[in-house]
């Protein structure tokens, strides 16, 4: 089968590549859409994502397609089946499985990361991990569920309440996600901070009620212009610490600070305690998807949520590397691959 096998850092390889043995509670997918997320982006550039990743594995963790093959124990799908896919399969028996953390799992299986993913033109999965699609969701916006099971965990955990005011930094597939799901939480205002315009335009497309380009404008000026005057959250989805220093910075008194952003293993932040301390700030970070999977399938297929419109080409395999490679590329939006493409 065709797959994108990534050897080492800035050695991604498109070639023919051994099916998947198929196991008594397996399902086999015909991958038909695959995103590209920042953490293949670190992989790709050697460092650590989510997961320690041991070349050479097939990249890919965003994905959705067709069951083709069950194993002789499943029960919960069929051949035939539209589905996608929670790629963090957990072992159940560990102390953190047992103390409801599972996310933290001594013995994870990472389809993409620590075993072989989507970025090819079929994977095998345990039955755990495969969600059925609605009916009048696309395979697209079904690769996009696991993305935003990762935005639902953060945003449970910052507590946004309606008439709270939101503040997230970075117009990329995360940030629009973010956008949305504050408004849909009841945000009274969110703002996004965006230097590239089109980026800006999708965001108030999806509601944003003020864009603010950071680089050529008066952040806190237009914040408080547009009726900002007492910011509850600040989500930072860009991962540099830049951003992270400026979401601290914008936050008022009593505010959650979201680190969402990936930022480079071994980034530092410089933090000034005392303007945590004289802001009694809470800063918190969020890690992958627990439980949250079949919440952000639910909420795509029931059309609230929009996770089409940050989407800015559907290419084949042979694209990948160019598009893990270029930031100019992947300034333009969101990758999707379709393997059989």
């Amino acid at each position: 089968m065709k797959s994108a096998v990534f050897y080492g850092k800035h050695d991604l390889r498109v070639e023919d590549h051994p099916m998947p043995q198929v196991g008594p509670r397996d399902v086999l997918i015909q991958v038909k859409a695959c995103g590209v997320c920042g953490t293949d982006v670190h992989i790709y550039e050697g460092d650590k994502g989510a997961a320690e990743v041991t070349p050479p594995t097939i990249l890919g963790h965003e994905f959705a397609g067709v069951v083709t093959q069950v194993g002789s124990e499943v029960t919960n799908c069929k051949p035939g089946d539209r589905v996608c896919i929670d790629p963090n399969c957990y072992c159940g028996t560990c102390d953190p499985c047992r103390k409801g953390v599972a996310h933290y799992c001594q013995h994870m299986i990472g389809y993409g990361t620590t075993v072989d993913g989507g970025f090819a033109e079929f994977c095998a999965v345990n039955e755990r991990q495969v969600y059925k699609l609605g009916s009048s969701t696309t395979f697209e916006q079904g690769a996009m569920t696991e993305p935003v099971a990762c935005c639902l965990h953060g945003m449970d955990l910052c507590q946004v309440r309606p008439g709270h005011q939101v503040v997230v930094i970075g117009g990329g597939m995360i940030g629009l996600l973010m956008l949305q799901l504050a408004k849909l939480a009841g945000a009274a205002k969110v703002a996004l901070l965006e230097p590239v315009q089109s980026k800006r335009e999708v965001a108030k497309r999806l509601g944003a009620d003020v864009c603010i380009d950071p680089i050529h404008e008066d952040v806190k000026a237009r914040l408080r212009e547009a009726g900002m005057s007492w910011i509850n959250t600040v989500i930072e989805c860009v991962g540099r610490p830049a951003t992270i220093a400026q979401a601290i910075d914008i936050a008022d008194p009593k505010a959650v600070v979201m680190m969402f952003g990936l930022t480079k293993p071994d980034e530092t932040v410089s933090v000034k305690p005392f303007q945590i301390f004289q802001k009694e700030l809470e800063l918190k970070a969020s890690y992958i998807n627990p439980y949250t999977q079949k919440r952000a399938l639910d909420l795509i297929d029931s059309g609230r949520l929009d996770v089409s419109s940050m989407v800015c080409e559907v290419c084949g395999l042979d694209k990948l590397e160019a598009v893990l490679s270029d930031p100019a590329l992947r300034a333009m939006g969101k990758y999707i691959i379709a393997p059989d493409k």
